[in-house]
């Protein structure tokens, strides 16, 4: 957690920096975005290639990811939890 909060305070402060130098950010923010995206996407196809060339088969893609996710392990919930989302889906 400790490195996202140090990534937010240093984009704040340079946020403000720009602001009382009267300059705009570098790119638009959904420009930024958008690309930020691609890199996570971008990261995610070598594996996924290598995979692919060695042919290991896969019974599902659901719990089971090319790379460990950005944010860390995933919630998943209890079995119980689970049965109750379902249920609710169902009716």
């Amino acid at each position: 957690m400790k490195p996202y909060l140090l990534s937010l305070a240093a984009g704040l402060l340079v946020g403000v920096i720009y602001s009382l130098v009267h300059v705009r950010s570098p790119a638009p923010p959904v420009i930024a975005l958008v690309g930020l995206l691609g890199i996570l996407v971008g990261e995610q196809i070598p594996p996924l290639v290598k995979q692919l060339i060695a042919k290991e088969t896969t019974v599902a893609w659901i719990g089971q990811q090319v790379k460990p996710h950005v944010f860390g392990e995933l919630p998943r919930g209890t079995l119980a939890s689970r049965a109750k989302a379902d249920e609710q889906v169902k009716s």
